[in-house]
C-alpha cells in the first residue's frame, strides 16, 4: 500500500471544497467568474469561508457561511427572521448585511449532503473583543441603538422565538430551583450562599419578565447576543458600520439588549474572574454606552422602557449567574467547562456584579436621564 503525500491531499481537499463553493454560488447567482477562497477561523460554531470573484475585472468578497445544524435546529426559521429584519431596514435606507437570494428567491439553501448555506458581502472592517475607550463604548451603544431605533416600528411578534424562553428570567428561575431539588450529581451543598443570594434577588430580577408577560412592554426585535464583537468598525474612521451576527434576533424586551451589553462591557473583570475583589460595574463605560445607545432610541422607546434599562442590565446580570449555576448543579451539560468548579466560578463573578450594580443603582438611573 503506497502512502498518499500530505500535499496530495491538501490539494485534494481544496479542489472539493472549490467545486462546492462554486456550486452555491451559482444557485446564489453571484455575477462574475469564482477565483479563489479562504476559510476563515474566528468563529468556532459555523464553517465560514471568503470566497473571491472577478466581475468585469474588479475583485468582489463574498462570505459564505455553512450553518451548524446541530446548534441551530431551526435555520430556516433564523433566515425568516433575519430576511424579515434586514429587508425593512434595508427599505428605510438603514445599514444592514445584505444576504443574497438563490434563484429560488430564498436567502438559503441545503446542498446535495443537506449542508444549510446563506451568502452576504465581505465587508473590510474590524472589530473589538473588549473595550476600554469610551469613545468606542459609545459607538457600540449607537450601533446597536440604531439596530433597535430602525426597528421601533417593526411588530416583532412576526417573528419566530427560536430560543424559547431565551430572557424569561423567571422561567430561568424556575427551570433552576427544580434542578436544586432534583440535585443530579450532588453539588448543591457546595452552593448554599449562592443559593441564599440568588433567592434574595429572585423578585427583583423576575420583575421585567412578569411584567412583559403581562403586556406591559412592547413585543421589540431584539438581537439577543449584543457584545463588542458584533458591530463592524471601519478600519480608518472607527466609526461603526453594521450590526453582525443577527442568528439570535427575535421577540423580547429591548431592555435585555441594552442589560446584556452593558453586563458584558461594564464587567471589570473577566466573566470567569476567581478573584472576586476585581469584579465591579464601571460606572464611566455604562454612562458611554448608555449616552451612544439613548441617542438613538430615545424617541423610539416608551417611557416605562427607558426608566427600565437599569433594571435591565439587573436582570440580564442575575439570570446569567442563575444559568451558570444551574449549569453547575446539573454537571456541567451546557457550557463549556474548562474545570469543575469553573460554572460555579462564573456564577459567582456574576453574582458579585449583580450585587454591585445594585449598589450603584441610583447612580445609574441618573445617568439615563441625563442621557
Amino acid at each position: 500500500m503506497v502512502a498518499v503525500p500530505q500535499f496530495g491531499i491538501t490539494e485534494r481537499i481544496v479542489s472539493i471544497m472549490t467545486s462546492e463553493l462554486k456550486k452555491i454560488g451559482e444557485r446564489f447567482a453571484l455575477k462574475g467568474e469564482f477565483c479563489s477562497y479562504k476559510q476563515m477561523t474566528n468563529g468556532n460554531i459555523n464553517s465560514t469561508y471568503q470566497v473571491f470573484y472577478n466581475e468585469n475585472g474588479a475583485a468582489h468578497a463574498y462570505i459564505f457561511q455553512r450553518i451548524n445544524q446541530n446548534v441551530f435546529k431551526k435555520p430556516v426559521e433564523i433566515m425568516q427572521n433575519i430576511d424579515k429584519v434586514t429587508s425593512h431596514i434595508l427599505a428605510k435606507g438603514g445599514n444592514s448585511l445584505n444576504f443574497y437570494k438563490t434563484t429560488d428567491g430564498e436567502n438559503y439553501l441545503f446542498d446535495d449532503a443537506g449542508g444549510f448555506w446563506r451568502v452576504t458581502d465581505f465587508i473590510e472592517s474590524v472589530t473589538f473583543n473588549s473595550c476600554e475607550d469610551t469613545a468606542t463604548i459609545s459607538n457600540v451603544g449607537a450601533a446597536f441603538g440604531e439596530f433597535q431605533m430602525q426597528l421601533a416600528d417593526f411588530d416583532g411578534s412576526l417573528l419566530f422565538e427560536t430560543i424559547p424562553n431565551f430572557h424569561n428570567t423567571k422561567n430561568r428561575y424556575e427551570h433552576f430551583h427544580a434542578v436544586v431539588t432534583a440535585d443530579p450529581v450532588g453539588r448543591v451543598s457546595k452552593v448554599r450562599i449562592e443559593l441564599e443570594k440568588l433567592e434574595d434577588l429572585e423578585t427583583r430580577a423576575c420583575e421585567l419578565s412578569v411584567r412583559y408577560a403581562n403586556g406591559d412592554f412592547p413585543i421589540r426585535v431584539t438581537h439577543n447576543d449584543t457584545k463588542a464583537n458584533n458591530v463592524l468598525f471601519d478600519k480608518v474612521t472607527l466609526k461603526p458600520l453594521v450590526v453582525i451576527d443577527l442568528d439570535t434576533v427575535m421577540p423580547g424586551m429591548a431592555m435585555y439588549d441594552f442589560g446584556d451589553a452593558v453586563r458584558f462591557i461594564c464587567n471589570t473583570a473577566e466573566e470567569d474572574e476567581a478573584d472576586l475583589s476585581k469584579v465591579s460595574f464601571d460606572i464611566e463605560k455604562f454612562r458611554a454606552f448608555a449616552q451612544g445607545y439613548i441617542g438613538q432610541v430615545k424617541n423610539a422607546l416608551t417611557k416605562d422602557e427607558l426608566d427600565s434599562l437599569v433594571l435591565g442590565a439587573f436582570s440580564a446580570t442575575v439570570e446569567l449567574a442563575v444559568r451558570f449555576l444551574d449549569d453547575y448543579v446539573n454537571g456541567d451539560t451546557y457550557f463549556k467547562v474548562l474545570y469543575p468548579e469553573h460554572n460555579l466560578v462564573r456564577a459567582r463573578c456574576q453574582l458579585t456584579l449583580a450585587l454591585d450594580i445594585l449598589k450603584k443603582y441610583d447612580q445609574l438611573l441618573d445617568i439615563v436621564k441625563d442621557c
